[in-house]
């Protein structure tokens, strides 16, 4: 009999703690992974923090994570993409409401996963850099390509085939998980991509395939990235990050081209609350600000015409983006060597002990890396 082994977060705002649990066989279209590494995303120390508040639906004790990569130990009676022994890397979507199971959550070592969320990963690939891409890259995707975002063209692994497009894509915060993402799958769609970075970020974002990256704390960023786009037609914008969807409102607003923005970021400082118990003030003491921005931010998008949507980054799970993705793109484009994990691995330690370390130094902030523990 398999047995695994969690970190657990026994109650709400608990540091996680590693005790047994249940080892899950799969479903009919599920597959099991044994992780060999995991990562650490915002959204894990913000469940943790404030998970009443964003993911109301959970139930504790629970286990977290998104992102994994390992081995296949057991496949679902109706998946044929897989065979036990296989490398792959997958986005585990336990806390999405429509999943809510802990034997769905990354921060395990065993790991029931959805067979069109995951992906085989190259015998050159490490477990530590694949475990960077699967939250950062569904979210990507989410606001790129669902219907109700951009909607733009799916990505083509041969550039030869992608259908260059000659609109543009905004991403603010490139150097962000999200945004490493959003420049390659755009780019892989035939799309030119302009971002925004610190200096330091700036060769490795052209790397990715950005045409031009501009400094966000230049006080003229904004007006600079409007100069850039004098003759080109926009598909949109993601706004990634505090302070960038009124930026992106107004570039979008003066620029031609489709008038969308697709919001990767809550308005919500999370990392200025604590887990005590006082958490409802916490967040009371910011709804002013909350509710003066998504008025400010409804008043303006709808005098300029911009429409704009938040994205959730498992809503691909239902329909064609995911399969577009991990089925149908990225299997190729990361054995052929064309698409990047990025951000770099930023491997902390070996075994679920480390992953409450990995909640608290990602809460503190990283740059252009993912922080990311070995198992």
């Amino acid at each position: 009999m398999t047995t695994n082994t969690a970190a657990w977060i026994s109650t709400k705002r608990a540091d996680l703690t590693v005790k047994p649990a249940a080892y899950t066989p799969p479903g009919d279209h599920e597959i099991v992974v044994k992780n060999h590494a995991v990562a650490i995303n915002p959204l894990d120390w913000i469940l943790q923090n404030a998970g009443e508040l964003v993911f109301s639906w959970i139930k504790y004790p629970f286990i977290l994570g998104s992102d994994l990569s390992g081995e296949v130990v057991e496949v679902g009676k109706k998946v044929s993409r897989f065979k036990v022994g296989q490398r792959v890397l997958a986005h585990a979507v336990g806390s999405d409401p429509k999943r809510n199971s802990a034997a769905e959550g990354a921060f395990q070592n065993y790991t029931v996963v959805l067979a069109h969320m995951a992906c085989p990963i190259p015998d050159t690939m490490s477990y530590e850099s694949a475990a960077v891409l699967p939250l950062g890259l569904s979210t990507a995707a989410c606001g790129l390509f669902e219907k109700d975002q951009m909607a733009l063209q799916h990505p083509s692994v041969n550039a030869t085939q992608a259908k260059v497009t000659g609109h543009t894509v905004l991403v603010w915060s490139g150097s962000s998980s999200v945004g490493c993402n959003a420049i390659q799958l755009a780019v892989a769609a035939g799309y030119e991509v302009i971002t925004t970075a610190s200096a330091k970020n700036v060769d490795y974002l052209k790397k990715l395939g950005a045409s031009q990256v501009f400094d966000y704390r230049s006080d003229s960023v904004v007006s600079d990235i409007i100069a850039a786009c004098h003759g080109k037609t926009l598909a949109g914008a993601m706004a990634i990050g505090m302070g960038s969807m009124e930026a992106c409102l107004d570039i979008v607003h003066a620029c031609k081209g489709n008038k969308f923005v697709a919001m990767a970021t809550f308005p919500v400082s999370f990392q200025k609350m604590t887990k005590g118990t006082n958490l409802k003030y916490q967040f009371l003491r910011q709804l002013p600000r909350l509710v003066a921005f998504m008025l400010s931010m409804q008043v303006k998008s709808r005098l300029r015409g911009i429409r704009t949507k938040a994205i959730f980054g498992t809503s691909l799970i239902a329909n064609e983006v995911s399969r577009a993705i991990y089925v149908d793109f990225l299997p190729a484009a990361l054995a052929q060597g064309v698409f990047v994990a990025a951000p770099e691995p930023h491997v902390i330690g070996k075994g679920l002990a480390h992953v409450q370390a990995g909640l608290d130094m990602q809460r503190k902030g990283v740059s252009a890396s993912k922080i990311v523990v070995s198992l």
